[in-house]
């Protein structure tokens, strides 16, 4: 059972990563579109989710809120503009939501529970899920990029938080089956360990600096080194952690495994972009700050 389940993570990595790659390369409207729909996939299975509960949100509002907010990243790449762009977006989900609280639903359509997972079903994959723009034109907006390598710049900038955290989470996994004695939160994850965590943390540090030393020429002018991007990747090892258990407590409560079945082996979209709720806006902020600090 579990060599089959390994298979299947293979052979989704084995098709996944190359088009990842290729698709953070072309970048533009050709990602902004794919992690739109990943945003909405995402978006329609916490839904999926919440009716579990006996709760009805507002999917036709919250699923396009979700998709929306990579493409206002595309538009607005810097963190100012984006904000402006998200702000006004959520403002405009938020009236509809309301409106439709008001006029369909009604006080007897549980309005609190539905709204309120409506806004955060939207803002759950689609806030993080639009830092993958915004990551991809750090590179030219402070200089980092090498001449004739913008393009590769925005792909290795992109690459470090996937990296750290897909290394951290193989680490952990490995190490958690084959040495994990305490558990670390019984209640929420039973199969998870200190022992694993601890593997993981220091897996997605070393990740991190495999990273820089393979990517450190296509961005030479990134204020980085070993020691800041081990420290950078230990961040996103505990990122990770956090995301990968917060999202083990939503699938709890609503009494799945997975939140979905579009990748064979992984789940679907929230379980794969559990981690990086967390560690794209870490590894974003803590980058931004690097670059306009030094």
């Amino acid at each position: 059972m579990v060599a089959t389940e390994l298979t299947r993570r293979w052979a989704v990595a084995a098709v996944g990563v190359p088009l990842v790659v290729v698709v953070l390369y072309v970048g533009s409207w050709a990602l902004a579109g794919v992690v739109a729909v990943l945003a909405a996939i995402g978006a329609d299975e916490f839904y999926r989710l919440v009716r579990r509960k006996g709760v009805r949100p507002v999917a036709w509002t919250g699923v396009p809120a979700a998709a929306a907010m990579p493409v206002l990243a595309t538009i607005a790449t810097t963190p100012r503009a984006f904000g402006a762009y998200a702000l006004v977006g959520l403002a405009a989900a938020s009236l509809l939501v309301l409106v439709s609280m008001t006029f369909w639903r009604g006080a007897e359509g549980e309005p609190l529970a539905a709204g309120g997972t409506t806004l955060f079903g939207a803002v759950y994959p689609g806030l993080a899920l639009a830092v993958v723009p915004l990551l991809h034109a750090l590179p030219i907006q402070l200089g980092w990029s090498a001449d004739g390598a913008v393009a590769w710049a925005s792909v290795a900038v992109v690459a470090l938080p996937l990296t750290a955290t897909w290394v951290g989470d193989a680490t952990a996994y490995f190490a958690g089956s084959a040495f994990g004695r305490r558990r670390l939160a019984p209640a929420i994850s039973p199969k998870k360990s200190w022992e694993g965590a601890i593997a993981g943390v220091a897996g997605a540090s070393f990740g991190a600096v495999v990273w820089y030393l393979v990517v450190q020429a296509v961005i030479p002018g990134a204020p980085l080194s070993p020691m800041i991007v081990a420290l950078i990747g230990a961040l996103i090892g505990v990122g990770a952690i956090v995301g990968d258990l917060a999202e083990s407590v939503i699938k709890r409560d609503a009494g799945v495994k997975d939140s979905g079945t579009l990748l064979p082996g992984h789940g679907g979209v929230l379980d794969r972009v559990d981690a990086l709720v967390f560690t794209l806006p870490l590894c974003y902020g803590f980058l931004l700050l690097l670059g306009t600090t030094s």
